[in-house]
C-alpha cells in the first residue's frame, strides 16, 4: 500500500512536513477551518475538520501515517484541555476504532518543551521529571498521558519541540532591527529548532528502515545542538542585520514572555540526534539565523 499522510493541525510545521512527504511521492491530506485554498495550492487534499465538533470526524480519511500537530485556539469557546486533550482522544478513539493494532496508522503527536519545569539552567531530556506550572504544558502533558493510553501496541511517536524559528517565524527580530527595547528578560535560556529540521524529524519518525536494529523511542525532546542565553540569541539577530545593540525593559506581569521566563532548563538532544536527526541542516540558532536573515533589509 502507497504512503500517505493526514495532518491534524496543518500548521507552520505541517506545511513543511507535508511538502516533505509530497516530495516523497506521498498522498497529502490536511485539515482546516477555513484554509481550503492555501492547501489545495500546496497540492494537498484539504479536509473540513474541526477536532472540537464530533460531527466533522466523519470528514477524515483513512492514511497510513498521521501527524497531529494542533495548537490551541486562544479565541475558541472550548478550553484548553477540553480541546486539547479530549479532543485528541475523540480524534484517536476515532481513527483506531475496529482496527486490529497491526493495521494502525503510525502516528506522530507534537508536544512541547513547556512540560518542563526546571530552572537554574539545569539540563533535562526525555527521562527529567515533567512538573509545569503553566496551562500549556500541563495541557500537552496530560494529552500525552492520553495518547499512551488509547495507543497500547500501536506505533505512537511524541516530539517535544523547543521554540520553532525559521523564515517568517524569529522572535522579537522585528523589534531588534527596528531598535525597539526587548520586553524580555535578557537572561535565561532559549531552546531552539528550525521548523526544517523539526519538519525532517517527524519524517523520519515514520521511517521504519532506521528502526531496524533499534527500538524506536516512543518519546523524544527535539532541540538544536545548542541552548542560548537570551541576550546572546537578540545579539546575534542585530549582527546578522546590521542593526543597533538590543536593550530590554522588564514584560509585562502578565505576558507569556515573563510565564515562559519562570522556568529556565536546557535541553539535552542526544536521544534525538542519534535516531531522528543525525544531521541536522541547522544545528545551532547561528546558522539558523543566518539563512533566515540573509533576506532581511539591513539598517
Amino acid at each position: 500500500m502507497s504512503n500517505s499522510l493526514l495532518i491534524i493541525g496543518c500548521g507552520y510545521l505541517g506545511l513543511r512536513v507535508g511538502r516533505i512527504a509530497q516530495q516523497s511521492g506521498w498522498q497529502v491530506h490536511a485539515t482546516t477551518r477555513s484554509r481550503f485554498g492555501t492547501l489545495a495550492a500546496e497540492g494537498f487534499d484539504p479536509i473540513a475538520f474541526d477536532w472540537n465538533d464530533s460531527r466533522t470526524l466523519r470528514h477524515l480519511p483513512s492514511a497510513t501515517h498521521v501527524l497531529i500537530a494542533v495548537a490551541y485556539d486562544r479565541h475558541s469557546r472550548v478550553d484548553r484541555f477540553a480541546s486539547q486533550v479530549d479532543g485528541l482522544a475523540r480524534v484517536i478513539r476515532y481513527l483506531d476504532d475496529g482496527r486490529p493494532a497491526e493495521q494502525s496508522a503510525d502516528l506522530c503527536y507534537i508536544s512541547t518543551t513547556g512540560v518542563y519545569h526546571q530552572t537554574g539552567g539545569v539540563w533535562v531530556d526525555e527521562s527529567s521529571p515533567t512538573h509545569p506550572t503553566r496551562e500549556g504544558g500541563k495541557a500537552h502533558l496530560a494529552a500525552e498521558a492520553k495518547l499512551r493510553s488509547l495507543r497500547v501496541g500501536r506505533p505512537t511517536t511524541t516530539l517535544r519541540l523547543a521554540g520553532i524559528y525559521g523564515p517568517g517565524r524569529v522572535p522579537r527580530a522585528a523589534d531588534v532591527i527596528a531598535g525597539r527595547p526587548i520586553a524580555s528578560p535578557p537572561t535565561g535560556h532559549l531552546n531552539l529548532i528550525h521548523v526544517d529540521d523539526a519538519a525532517t524529524a517527524v519524517m523520519n519518525s515514520f521511517d521504519n528502515q532506521r528502526f531496524a536494529s533499534r527500538a524506536r523511542s516512543p518519546l523524544y525532546v527535539v532541540a538544536d545542538d545548542e541552548p542560548v542565553v537570551r541576550r546572546e540569541f537578540y545579539q546575534e539577530i542585530a549582527r546578522a542585520t546590521r542593526s543597533a545593540e538590543p536593550t530590554f525593559v522588564d514584560p509585562m506581569v502578565d505576558s507569556g514572555v515573563r510565564f515562559r521566563s519562570e522556568t529556565d532548563k536546557r535541553i539535552w538532544n542526544r536521544r534525538v540526534r542519534r535516531d531522528l536527526l543525525p544531521q541536522m541542516q541547522y544545528p545551532t540558532y547561528r546558522e539558523g539565523l543566518r539563512d533566515v536573515l540573509q533576506s532581511v533589509p539591513r539598517t
